[in-house]
């Protein structure tokens, strides 16, 4: 890799700064842009290239998106300002969100008009591995699409699994991560709560459940936040709505019963609506205190 590969992070959020920022510690000429401009001007502060992304696309080789949701994606690719017809055929887009297979499928097919490469690519891991250059990437794409994307994606992954030579499979794969991940953390709030009411305190809970067969990554990375009493959002509730409900929209299309996955849907959809939504998801521990009357670290 070397600062001759010039790339594009579009979405300087939570786990796109990290990301950003580890592809100019891998030597890339790497461009951030964001709707916030202070995420854009701190980018820029920090050894960022500066340039108007009108200006630059044309010689970009990826343009990775890290933005939340399928409309958001389709507005940077195809909006009234896209950046697809503004790069250089050959160039390759990294589509980091958690969206639909069906989409990324159609996502790939209307660059491949524009003969621009398509990578399916949405990342697990979490800003703090974002930000070490540790993520997990769900990959799928053509030969030419992840030879494109290689160093981007040496640059913010520990792993990289590559799971088919069309779009649609990464984000399947997600999907499943997603529909784990979102259980686990609910069944993490849930069980902290519960001892809670048997005199477990949460930080008895965090010093012993880790170390037994309970545990889980969701458990293990979020249950601090509610030890420390902070909420502040590395991953907010309202993500869950949006993320589970593609996983129940999936699960439609294929006639599948996911019971589980729905009563976990309803407890996101009732933390966000008691106000919680741009919290940390870690708050939904909120809605179980509440609902017992329970007092958590921070609120006392």
């Amino acid at each position: 890799m070397t600062d001759k590969t010039r790339i594009a992070v579009i979405g300087l959020g939570s786990m796109g700064y990290g990301m950003a920022k580890c592809c100019l510690k891998a030597g890339l000429t790497t461009y951030g842009y964001d709707i916030m401009p202070a995420q854009m001007e701190k980018f820029q502060s920090e050894g960022g290239a500066v340039g108007a992304l009108d200006d630059v696309a044309s010689s970009l080789d990826c343009a990775m998106i890290v933005v939340l949701n399928a409309p958001q994606t389709e507005a940077v690719l195809f909006g009234d300002n896209g950046i697809v017809a503004k790069l250089s055929k050959g160039a390759v887009v990294v589509a980091c969100a958690t969206v639909p297979p069906a989409f990324a499928r159609d996502m790939e097919a209307r660059c491949a008009e524009h003969g621009i490469l398509y990578l399916d690519a949405p990342i697990s891991g979490g800003s703090l591995k974002a930000a070490s250059g540790n993520l997990s990437v769900m990959a799928s794409g053509t030969a030419a699409a992840f030879e494109r994307a290689r160093p981007t994606l040496e640059a913010i992954s520990e792993q990289v699994f590559e799971l088919g030579d069309t779009a649609g499979a990464g984000s399947a794969m997600k999907a499943v991560n997603q529909l784990l991940a979102g259980v686990n953390l609910a069944t993490m709030t849930e069980a902290l709560t519960f001892g809670m009411t048997q005199g477990v305190t949460p930080e008895k809970f965090f010093e012993v459940i880790p170390k037994c067969a309970g545990t889980s990554w969701m458990l293990e990375n979020r249950t601090p936040h509610i030890v420390d009493g902070d909420y502040t959002p590395r991953s907010q509730i309202d993500i869950w709505p949006k993320d589970l409900g593609i996983v129940l929209d999936i699960a439609k299309s294929a006639k599948f019963s996911a019971p589980i996955t729905a009563t976990v849907m309803q407890q996101y959809l009732v933390a966000s609506g008691m106000g919680y939504g741009a919290e940390d998801d870690a708050a939904l521990a909120k809605v179980y205190a509440r609902n017992v009357g329970l007092t958590l670290p921070g609120d006392e």
